[in-house]
């Protein structure tokens, strides 16, 4: 447990609101996980299927809470094939730029947050986690070609989402 809990923590702290939720449901991914050891086939790798209980559990914590998740501390990084920040770079020079780069945070965070869970899972695995798409494939027990169309559209979903709310501020 000692091995995994802190991997464990870190997922579900960017899928749920809160601390005290997410150690909550921290320890119940290790009981669920004990108490389906028996069902654990050791042909794939122990992390994966522990990953997939905790991620199995936080959708069951959202379908009976009916909550929105908070995601990311900070935004997407960029590079190819990644999705890219749409703010400009000489907010660096304000003095409010601390500020300003707070409120881009929470539009993007905001923006995943609000994606569907299937979406949201894909995006944070390969950008959050930066997962290759074979892995990814492996976690969400999904076929690769099923990854990449989710981050795909997972990414279009957000770049209209921020282009919209750049119009309003």
């Amino acid at each position: 447990m000692q091995r995994y809990r802190p991997q464990i923590l870190i997922l579900i702290l960017r899928m749920v609101h809160g601390r005290e939720e997410a150690e909550d449901l921290t320890q119940e991914t290790f009981i669920k996980a004990f108490h389906a050891l028996p069902s654990f086939n050791a042909e794939y790798a122990f992390s994966t299927w522990l990953y997939k209980i905790a991620v199995n559990n936080c959708i069951d914590f959202f379908r009976k809470k009916k909550l929105k998740t908070t995601s990311i501390d900070s935004p997407l990084a960029g590079g190819e094939g990644d999705l890219a920040r749409e703010f400009p770079d000489e907010q660096s020079q304000r003095p409010d730029a601390g500020l300003i780069e707070q409120e881009n945070k929470n539009y993007i965070q905001a923006a995943i947050d609000s994606l569907p869970v299937k979406y949201r899972e894909a995006i944070v695995l390969r950008h959050v986690h930066d997962l290759a798409y074979e892995e990814i494939s492996t976690r969400l027990k999904v076929p690769i070609g099923t990854v990449k169309v989710r981050i795909f559209r997972a990414r279009e979903m957000l770049k209209k989402k921020l282009r919209d709310q750049r119009r309003f501020y």
